[in-house]
């Protein structure tokens, strides 16, 4: 049976990286969770694409940092911070689909 992340991550949220980039990270409990899903590929461009409806092209990067046993992912902001018609200028709710990991 498939766990959720919440099992995994010590921690999961979102911040601005620049007015037209967000970062999502995810920081695991232990170093144990952070090789399973590195060495699994249990998160990837495309599946982080499908999370967010958006196209594979606007996720930009996906990196282990292994010092804070961290994946730290960079996508496009669909719209610019502050500009009209955006609702979250920091950033800082745009966690929620990874909540919806399996591994």
């Amino acid at each position: 049976m498939a766990q959720s992340i919440l099992k995994a991550a010590r921690v999961i949220r979102s911040k601005n990286s620049g007015p037209y980039e967000l970062t999502l990270d995810i920081i695991f409990k232990d170093k144990r969770y952070f090789d399973l899903f590195r060495r699994r590929k249990i998160v990837t461009k495309k599946s982080v694409a499908a999370l967010y409806k958006r196209p594979v092209k606007d996720i930009l990067k996906l990196l282990y940092f292994e010092p804070a046993t961290a994946l730290k992912i960079t996508m496009r902001r669909p719209i610019p911070s502050g500009h009209p018609g955006e609702t979250d200028i920091y950033g800082a709710q745009q966690h929620a689909p990874l909540l919806r990991i399996t591994f």
